[in-house]
């Protein structure tokens, strides 16, 4: 039987990606997201067969509900979560934030993330059977300044995923968390930087950053599994980010 996957934030970026690589795969793809003429023309380049554009704004518990209850029964039984939507807002250090960014970024990543699992799971569980697969970021473990409400939204998936797991004990659902660095080719760093294209040019120059179809490529690997392996973690970055010393400021005095 043809497997069926959600993925969130279908409409670019890594979303975009992810639903192509898993039609490829010969999936029945879910792709949910806010903007329906972007779905619609994912479809057109795909196909209907293996794909169904589904509204949904993730920050909106009746809206989730509402798009879940509308899926045709062929589409309703889901196998594979992918739990993609997210963002980052501004990079200015907590005393200069605007908590309006702040509480888009915790209803987006955390509220919007953990609603959709919570409508989904138990039907997983009467199953027994079902992978989720969460997106989340090297900012959710290293943290640098700026990232403060984002970064920890990030650690929360990260926590999150692996509790499901012990939550989850015993049946045979799988849940993995994806944890990118430097990523370009979406719409992350031009939504963070709120439009500043220059800001982002320069961010992505030279550093031959990642790529969607990087991330596409390890959910395939991590859904190709066979259904005794669980992958819990995978952290990628792209060779020109690395480590680096932790900065300390010394007094004048």
């Amino acid at each position: 039987m043809t497997k069926t996957a959600l993925v969130t934030g279908a409409s670019a970026g890594f979303g975009q990606a992810i639903v192509k690589r898993l039609v490829s795969e010969g999936y029945q793809v879910i792709g949910a997201a806010r903007r329906m003429e972007k779905l619609q023309a994912l479809q057109e380049e795909v196909g209907e067969d293996l794909f169904f554009p589904l509204q949904m704004d993730i920050t909106d518990t009746a809206s989730v509900d509402q798009a879940l209850a509308s899926l045709p029964k062929p589409w309703q039984t889901i196998d594979i979560l992918v739990n993609n939507a997210g963002l980052a807002l501004g990079l200015e250090p907590a005393y200069e934030a605007d908590f309006t960014d702040w509480m888009t970024m915790i209803n987006t990543n955390i509220v919007g993330l953990v609603y959709l699992t919570c409508q989904i799971l138990p039907d997983m569980v009467k199953r027994d059977t079902g992978l989720i697969i969460n997106l989340g970021s090297t900012a959710g473990t290293v943290p640098y300044p700026g990232a403060n409400v984002y970064g920890a939204s990030k650690a929360f998936v990260k926590q999150f995923s692996l509790n499901l797991r012990a939550d989850l004990a015993g049946k045979h659902i799988r849940v993995s968390n994806i944890e990118p660095g430097l990523c370009e080719g979406t719409e992350f760093s031009n939504v963070r930087f709120k439009g500043d294209d220059d800001r982002v040019d320069k961010l992505y120059q030279g550093a031959r950053a990642i790529q969607p179809k990087d991330i596409a490529e390890t959910v395939a690997w991590i859904a190709s599994q066979p259904a005794h392996v669980n992958i819990n973690r995978i952290e990628i970055m792209p060779v020109s980010q690395t480590f680096g010393p932790q900065p300390i400021y010394r007094d004048e005095n």
